[in-house]
């Protein structure tokens, strides 16, 4: 089983604060200092400078501090800048604008506590101050605690009615809990707010995706990049839109583009390996997978995916390397358990199967194909009641699915339960009529049921689909040897045994000895 496009990336937006100062001494450094155009090395440069000149008083050399902090944290130097931060706290215990940018570092570097603490000042020291609790929201948002951080999103809200960004979040915090309308409604009024917000649309989109809305969700996303041309995750998320709606040509044009803009990225090289397979391309798949690989040396989702690659060409060994490898770096991955599971299971190896089947039902217990390769697995062994009880574990998880009522029916068959046989392949030609499997199946049936006209009927039924099905002609033969017709029964089982030699073992195997010469 592929693991089928990985979550895309949902944008947030932070707002930091300098603090603005009254009284500063005439110090040229000043203004780069507070210049948020400059480089932050410019800026760090130039506040290090107004802080070592020794002529201000506690309150300025707080600011320059904080300054110098926001430059730090512009370089990704989370620790210099809490450094900072904590001492413009320490010049100036009422610094709101200090404690709200450490808080931000904190969250930066997935300190969530700390971060937490920092907003709670922020909020006492300028209950009025909409920010500090839009980033609380971000902080409870990235700890997991999507309740309280849609909380604080609202009383931001209340604060301050025009607040895109805190509604974009909020709806973050919707979809995460599963929230998909209360989420597409905020994205909404975000965009409502700010019409060139392409993050919003993006987010949108993914909602839309996620509930299944692929053409809104494609709409959104080409808002987005009309906004945003260089928005490579918006061209990669409209990508996946488009392969979920099996429009795979298209999404490959939106992963190249994505790449085009971001060479390094190894998501939508996955994504464009997944397409490439979906058309059977292969090894153009396997070369996006390497790709993914080399940029991303511990993605275990590409390691799994090219390894489904290999399976489809017959390269079992390199398949199976790769699902070892995926499952060495992300143990839990029940995908590549089922996926390594049917490589085994081609290669004859059934109790081999069974066990990795049954790793990844301990890991995803309601993990419909695996469920239904345990049941293949055990129906190979000819342990059939086995069998059966997986099909129907299945068919609970998932009741329209057509081939698992045929795979029930053929097994139940096979142990004499006709009726119930027969219950299962007609519930199967409802869901999906016309398949030659199937009629093939009620045939078997109807065989077993001496039934030889509605076998007869079943199988010719299959064999307009499929003309050279051993298993239709065969038991077509032995229907009509039941009628008489001993010059139609000795042409269709010659016919069946030329295709598969071993077709009379195999019924016989099922319950149903060859005809007497």
């Amino acid at each position: 089983m592929r693991w089928f496009a990985p979550a895309a990336a949902i944008v947030c937006v932070l707002i930091a604060f300098c603090g603005v100062a009254a009284a500063q001494s005439p110090n040229a450094n000043w203004g780069p200092c507070k210049d948020l155009k400059a480089a932050p090395d410019v800026r760090i440069g130039a506040c290090t400078a107004v802080i070592q000149a020794g002529h201000e008083v506690p309150l300025t050399l707080a600011v320059a501090y904080n300054d110098r902090g926001y430059a730090y944290d512009d370089k990704g130097d989370y620790d210099h800048a809490i450094q900072d931060y904590s001492e413009a706290i320490r010049l100036n215990p009422e610094f709101a604008f200090a404690y709200n940018n450490r808080g931000i570092a904190y969250r930066s570097k997935g300190d969530y506590d700390h971060a937490i603490l920092d907003f709670n000042q922020v909020i006492r020291l300028k209950p009025e101050l909409a920010a500090g609790y839009y980033n609380r929201g971000n902080a409870f948002r990235s700890k997991g605690d999507y309740d309280r951080a849609i909380q604080d999103y609202g009383e931001a809200i209340r604060l301050k009615a025009n607040y895109a960004e805190a509604y974009n979040n909020r709806g973050i915090a919707y979809y995460k809990k599963g929230e998909y309308e209360r989420a597409i409604q905020d994205y909404g009024e975000a965009v409502r707010l700010k019409p060139d917000y392409a993050e919003a649309y993006n987010n949108r989109g993914f909602a839309y995706y996620n509930k299944g809305e692929y053409d809104h969700a494609i709409q959104d996303y080409g808002e987005a990049v009309r906004l945003k041309p260089g928005y490579a995750e918006a061209y990669n998320n409209r990508g996946i839109a488009y392969y979920a709606k099996g429009e795979y040509e298209r999404a490959i044009q939106d992963y190249s583009e994505a790449i085009r803009l971001k060479p390094d990225f190894a998501r939508a090289y996955n994504n464009r390996g997944n397409a490439y397979y979906h058309r059977g391309g292969y090894d153009r798949a396997i070369q996006d997978y390497d790709q993914a690989i080399r940029l991303k040396p511990n993605y275990a989702l590409a390691f799994n995916n090219r390894g489904v690659a290999y399976y489809e060409k017959s390269e079992y060994s390199r398949a199976i390397q790769d699902y070892g490898e995926a499952l060495q770096l992300k143990p839990d991955l029940a995908e590549a358990f089922n996926s390594r599971g049917a490589v085994y299971y081609a290669q004859g190896e059934y109790d081999r199967a069974l066990e990795d089947y049954g790793e990844a039902l301990r890991l995803k217990p309601n993990y419909k194909e695996a469920v239904y390769n345990h049941g293949i697995a055990y129906y190979q062994k000819g342990e059939y009641d086995l069998a059966i009880q997986d099909y129907s574990a299945a068919i609970r998880l998932k009741p329209d699915d057509a081939v698992t009522w045929n795979a029930r029916c053929w097994s139940r068959a096979i142990v004499g339960e006709m009726l119930s046989a027969l219950g299962d392949c007609n519930e199967s030609l409802r869901l999906k009529g016309g398949e030659a499997d199937t009629l093939d199946s009620r045939g078997f049936v109807y065989l077993r049921m001496k039934n030889a006209d509605a076998a007869i009927h079943d199988y010719n039924a299959a064999l307009a689909v499929i003309g050279k099905m051993a298993s239709s002609l065969y038991g077509r033969g032995l229907a009509e040897r039941m009628k008489g017709d001993q010059a139609a029964s000795q042409a269709d089982i010659a016919a069946a045994k030329g295709i598969d030699p071993k077709i009379a073992d195999r019924f016989a195997q099922w319950g149903v000895p060859p005809p007497n010469p």
